[in-house]
């Protein structure tokens, strides 16, 4: 596979406020030159609810300085994971709310065409999970506003959902465009205990943005290699759909921070060079 292999912002450098699956105040500059020194070629970037507004992705301003680093350290940002859609969901049934979060993805695709954005993932996990019918009804109703524009920008949707694979892909019916893809996350898909090759088959020419990191059957992270994801399994049939997208590591780290990353990223390139 020749695939491009980056990370998803945080994890290279300390946690923020507690967490590193979050965007990085005052350290996100910093990302850059660690992330080219492990030999990385993008960042997925973070919008996160919390300070949404000091995120350069938000600022004209800001999103040139993520032009300039990018070039510096040749280190590109391609995709953006749209973690802000989890605390203010887009089918939030407060429609103050998900009318907001409309207009932050709106302002999202404008950032995006300076950026050249491959994928903005959506997350529909955790709070933001389409566990209802109407809470479905409502996300394809805000989606399908969106979809004209996002066609003529030719940039991806790609939608992280914690469902099954038949109601995703009836999901990905309704929406019916090119433009709406699938994220695939291997670590979440192990906690929830689906079978990759079933997901796959499912939807495997769909994926555009693939998330790495390893969790137990109903549990947390950890390690790559030690819980539940099935890698091998998983890279042999993907083999099979000729992916073109990027793996983005978003794998278990403590307050080791960088080294333990560095063992996971040579763990898993046995997989990713074959």
């Amino acid at each position: 596979m020749n695939n491009k292999i980056g990370v998803m912002q945080g994890r290279l450098v300390p946690k923020y406020q507690g967490r590193y699956q979050a965007f990085p105040i005052g350290m996100w500059q910093d990302e850059f030159r660690v992330a080219k020194e492990c030999g990385l070629d993008l960042i997925e970037f973070i919008l996160d609810f919390n300070a949404a507004e000091e995120n350069p992705l938000l600022q004209s301003d800001g999103v040139s300085e993520i032009v300039s680093i990018s070039k510096e350290t040749s280190v590109s940002v391609n995709t953006i994971c749209a973690d802000y859609f989890m605390e203010a969901p887009l089918h939030s049934s407060d429609e103050k709310v998900a009318e907001e979060s409309f207009k932050v993805l709106e302002r999202l695709l404008e950032a995006a065409k300076t950026l050249k954005i491959t994928d903005i993932v959506i997350p529909c996990v955790d709070q933001s999970s389409l566990k209802t019918e109407s809470s479905v009804d409502r996300f394809i109703q805000q989606i399908t506003k969106i979809i004209p524009r996002i066609e003529k920008q030719n940039i991806n949707l790609s939608l992280e959902t914690d469902l099954s694979p038949k109601p995703f892909v009836e999901l990905l019916n309704k929406l019916n465009s090119k433009n709406i893809t699938v994220n695939y996350d291997i670590g979440n898909s192990a906690a929830l205990g689906f079978d990759p090759i079933e997901e796959l088959n499912a939807y495997g020419g769909r994926i555009t943005d693939i998330h790495i990191k390893d969790r137990v059957l109903a549990g947390g992270p950890v390690t790559l290699g030690e819980g539940n994801a099935d890698f091998a399994r998983f890279f042999d049939k993907l083999e099979e759909f000729n992916y073109q997208g990027p793996f983005i590591m978003q794998a278990y780290r403590d307050d080791e921070g960088v080294e333990i990353f560095k063992k996971q990223l040579d763990w898993i390139k046995k997989y990713l060079n074959d």
